[in-house]
């Protein structure tokens, strides 16, 4: 099982020297990814460029964006712009996708929250393959380069119900899902989906099972504290109300060693990758958290 993990994004008091202090770490550790997500209406850097600078940073890592709004974005430009991206990494991009939750971000961008559905995401998806292989788009006198070093960049969907994986199965190479209480249950049920789904559409290759977790590793109540902290700063386009009844179950909170013990029940159930989120941007954690290689 591949271990990834998050650049802590959506922290407060980000500069270039934190981040390209993770990215070194990172890619000169024995994390297999690095990951990031998008995220507008909010204090974080943004999404494209943070990504591009990651992908300058290193030289080793796989690079997945966990996740895209695609809907936020042409179409066409969003390839061109994940294609460079890949050309800058030397192939390493692998470009998770879905619909986003939060409205205010649509509103940010001056998107038409209609377009929230499964339904444009696949097509958002599939216009931005087309790019990647080379067709020219209608009303174009030249295909869009610069073309994907491997010749295409693996997509795979921010899915996690039914309608939603199913939909999955026809445009993507799996799912990276998010699973809001670090659940060994709930991650194996959605990649049991994602299997089913695969299996009806007639595909003969395997689902890649990717998932993510929030986390704070060390003495379990200061531990719950921190995932508490970053959520309350973190989950503000839901109601209060909502965020405090959630808090007590959300992401991992505990010592290395019952984290070592969630890790080999993922690993059990046939985990691809898991993909750590960070709710600290002490880079001190990442240190501690070889241990889990």
């Amino acid at each position: 099982m591949n271990i990834g993990m998050t650049l802590p994004i959506m922290e407060s008091h980000l500069d270039r020297a934190t981040l390209k202090h993770w990215c070194d770490i990172i890619d000169n550790g024995p994390w297999a990814s690095l990951a990031l997500g998008e995220r507008i209406a909010f204090v974080n850097p943004e999404f494209l460029t943070t990504l591009a600078a990651a992908a300058a940073w290193t030289n080793r890592v796989e690079l997945v964006a966990t996740i895209s709004v695609a809907a936020l974005h042409a179409p066409i430009v969003l390839a061109k712009q994940f294609a460079t991206i890949d050309m800058l990494s030397n192939g390493r991009l692998t470009v998770g996708v879905g619909t986003g939750g939060r409205e205010e971000d649509y509103r940010a961008a001056n998107t038409d929250w209609k377009r929230h559905t499964l339904a444009a995401l696949q097509e958002q998806v599939e216009a931005m393959q087309a790019v990647w292989r080379g067709d020219i788009p209608e009303g174009l006198p030249r295909a869009i380069d610069p073309r994907p070093v491997r010749g295409d960049i693996p997509v795979l969907a921010g899915a996690l119900g039914p309608k939603a994986i199913a939909r999955a199965a026809q445009y993507s190479q799996g799912l990276c899902g998010f699973s809001f209480g670090a659940s060994t249950d709930d991650i194996q049920a959605t990649f049991q989906s994602a299997d089913a789904a695969w299996a009806t559409a007639g595909r003969n290759d395997k689902p890649r099972k990717m998932s993510s977790f929030w986390f704070a590793v060390g003495e379990p109540e200061k531990a719950r504290e921190q995932v508490n902290a970053h959520l309350r700063h973190y989950l503000t386009w839901l109601p209060k109300e909502i965020v405090e009844a959630m808090l007590p179950t959300s992401g991992f909170a505990g010592t290395l060693e019952q984290l070592k013990e969630r890790m080999a029940e993922l690993r059990a159930i046939g985990t691809d990758d898991i993909v750590l989120v960070p709710t600290s941007r002490d880079a001190a954690q990442l240190k501690t958290l070889e241990a889990l290689f």
